[in-house]
C-alpha cells in the first residue's frame, strides 16, 4: 500500500524547503518533489543575493507585505540555520532631478510599507560613504536594513533543517500529472513513480502554471501563467569586492531595478541582472548583448570597473506572474500555491515559509512537534578560521590540512562533509553550492580533477560517473590505455 503523505510540497528551491523547514515543525508527513537533481538548481541559485529593505514594491501589495517580514526575519533566521547574511544597506542611485524625484516616491512609499532604514542623501554624501561611486550621480535613497546573503547555501540550509526533521526529499521527480483519489491527490512523476498526499503546495518556480495544467480536477484548475524572465550577471574576482560597500541600484523601471552592483557574503563583487522575457523556461545561456547591458550599467554607477577582472558569468530564470504579484494560498481545499515569487522572493522566503506552514497546520489540525530541532550547522569552512582555529580543525580531522580549492582554501575535510551530509551533495556543482570548491578565479581549472575523485570515493562509484550536475553531465569518459 502506498505510503500517504500528510502534505507533499513540489519544488525545493528556497521557497519549497523554507516551507518544508519550518512546516517540520509540526506532527505531519511530508515529502518535496524537486524536478532536478538537488536543492536550489533554479533561480534559487542565479539570483543578486539580495535582502531588500522593502521600498519599492506596489504599496498594499503581498510582495511589500512579505518583503518588510523576511527582511525583518532574515538575520535570525541566518544564526538559527548558519547561512552567510550582511547588512550592507543598498542606495538608489539617481542621475539628475527626474530620477530624484523617483526617489521620493520610492521613500514614500517604502515608509507606507513598513521598511526600516530610510533616507534621501545627496549625490556628495552618497560619495563620502562610497568613493567609487560616479560625480554623476546627484542623490541616492539609502536603506541601511538591506543586506546580502547567499542564495543557494541558504537554500540548502532549509532543506538540511527540514530534512533533520523527517521530511523526505525526492530529486529527479518532475510532476507530469495529478489526479483526485477521494479527498487525496495521486501525484505522478516523469518516472512513473506516484505519491498520495492530503494537500499539495505548489511551489515550482517557473513551473508553477506547468503543475496547475497538470492537474486534472474538474473546475479546480488554477489559472494562472508565467512568463520566465532572464536575468544576465557577470561576477568579479575578490580584487573588486571592495569597491563598494553597499548593494548599488539605478533608478528602477517597469522591467525591474535595473543593472545592480553589489558585494557578495564571500568577498566578490556582482554586476547585472538584466531583464529578458523569453519563450524557454530552461534558457539560463549567457549573451553577448545580455554582457555588454550588464557592465554598461554598472559602470554607470562605479565608472572604475574592470572587465578584465570577470571570473565567470551566469544567468537565472525568475517566474514572472501574469497577475503581477505573488500568488499565494489556498487555491482550494488541499491545494495551496506559492507561485510568482520573482524578486524579492528571496528576501521573502523566511516569511512566506512561516505562513504557509501556519495556514497548513491550521487547516489540519497539526500538532506542533515537542522534538522539533530549530537549529542547523553548516559546515565549518577554513577559510573563515583564524590560525587556532585551524590548528585544531586539522587535529580533529587530517582531512582538513588537505586543501583542494586553492581559490577559496576548500579542504578535503569540507567536500566530505557536503557529500555526506543529509541531502548531500551528488555532482560537482552540488559540491560547489556547499562548500565554494570552484567558484575561485581559476573556476575549478585546478581543483576539478581532485572533487571528483573524492566524490566517485564517497559514492562508491566509477569516476567516469560523476556529473556536473545530474543527467548526461558526465565529466570524463573513458581511460587512456596504458
Amino acid at each position: 500500500m502506498k505510503k500517504v503523505f500528510d502534505v507533499i510540497i513540489i519544488g525545493a528551491g528556497v521557497i519549497g524547503c523554507s516551507v518544508a523547514s519550518r512546516l517540520s515543525a509540526y506532527k505531519c508527513c511530508i515529502a518535496v518533489l524537486e524536478r532536478t537533481h538537488d536543492l536550489s538548481c533554479g533561480a534559487s541559485k542565479a539570483n543578486s543575493g539580495i535582502v531588500h529593505g522593502g521600498f519599492d514594491a506596489a504599496e498594499g501589495s503581498l510582495k511589500a507585505k512579505f518583503n518588510v517580514l523576511g527582511c525583518a526575519m532574515m538575520e535570525e533566521e541566518a544564526g538559527r540555520l548558519d547561512f552567510p547574511y550582511r547588512r550592507n544597506g543598498s542606495m538608489v542611485l539617481a542621475f539628475g532631478k527626474e530620477e530624484e524625484e523617483t526617489l521620493q516616491k520610492l521613500y514614500r512609499r517604502g515608509i507606507k510599507n513598513g521598511a526600516k532604514g530610510l533616507s534621501i542623501i545627496s549625490g556628495g554624501e552618497v560619495r563620502a560613504l562610497e568613493p567609487n561611486v560616479s560625480p554623476a550621480v546627484t542623490a541616492a535613497l539609502y536603506c541601511t536594513s538591506s543586506g546580502i546573503t547567499s542564495p543557494y547555501e541558504m537554500t540548502v540550509a532549509y532543506g538540511e533543517n527540514a530534512a533533520q526533521n523527517g521530511a523526505e526529499f525526492y530529486f529527479d521527480s518532475a510532476v507530469t500529472k495529478i489526479t483526485r483519489e477521494g479527498k487525496n491527490f495521486l501525484l505522478t512523476t516523469q518516472s512513473g513513480e506516484k505519491y498520495i498526499a492530503r494537500a499539495v503546495v505548489n511551489c515550482a518556480g517557473v513551473h508553477a502554471d506547468d503543475v496547475c495544467r497538470a492537474y486534472e480536477g474538474e473546475g479546480e484548475k488554477i489559472s494562472f501563467t508565467i512568463t520566465p524572465r532572464r536575468g544576465e550577471y557577470i561576477l568579479l574576482d575578490k580584487t573588486e569586492g571592495g569597491k563598494v560597500n553597499a548593494t548599488l541600484f539605478h533608478t528602477p523601471t517597469a522591467m525591474g531595478k535595473g543593472i545592480l552592483v553589489t558585494p557578495t557574503v564571500h568577498g566578490n563583487l556582482l554586476l547585472g541582472p538584466t531583464a529578458d522575457d523569453i519563450g524557454d523556461k530552461e534558457d539560463a545561456d549567457t549573451t553577448s548583448s545580455g554582457g555588454e547591458r550588464v557592465l554598461a550599467g554598472a559602470k554607470k554607477s562605479v565608472p572604475s570597473i574592470l572587465p578584465k577582472t570577470a571570473i565567470t558569468r551566469f544567468s537565472g530564470v525568475r517566474a514572472h506572474p501574469s497577475s503581477e504579484d505573488f500568488i499565494i494560498g489556498r487555491a482550494f481545499e488541499g491545494w495551496y500555491n506559492l507561485a510568482g515569487i520573482e524578486s524579492p522572493g528571496l528576501t521573502c522566503a523566511p516569511a512566506l515559509g512561516k505562513y504557509m506552514a501556519q495556514m497548513i497546520a491550521a487547516d489540519y489540525n497539526f500538532e506542533e512537534d515537542k522534538d522539533y530541532i530549530a537549529e542547523r550547522k553548516g559546515i565549518r569552512a577554513f577559510a573563515a578560521m583564524s590560525y587556532e582555529e585551524r590548528e585544531r580543525a586539522i587535529a580533529e580531522n587530517p582531512l582538513y590540512g588537505k586543501i583542494v580549492c586553492r581559490c577559496e582554501q576548500v579542504t578535503e575535510a569540507e567536500i566530505v562533509q557536503s557529500i555526506r551530509r543529509p541531502l548531500g551533495a551528488r555532482d560537482m556543482d552540488g559540491v560547489k553550492r556547499r562548500t565554494r570548491a570552484g567558484m575561485g578565479r581559476c573556476q575549478s581549472g585546478f581543483c576539478m580533477p581532485k572533487v571528483a575523485e573524492i566524490i566517485a570515493r564517497e559514492l562508491n562509484i566509477d569516476i567516469n560517473e560523476v556529473t556536473k550536475f545530474g543527467g548526461a553531465s558526465y565529466m570524463t569518459e573513458g581511460y587512456i590505455d596504458e
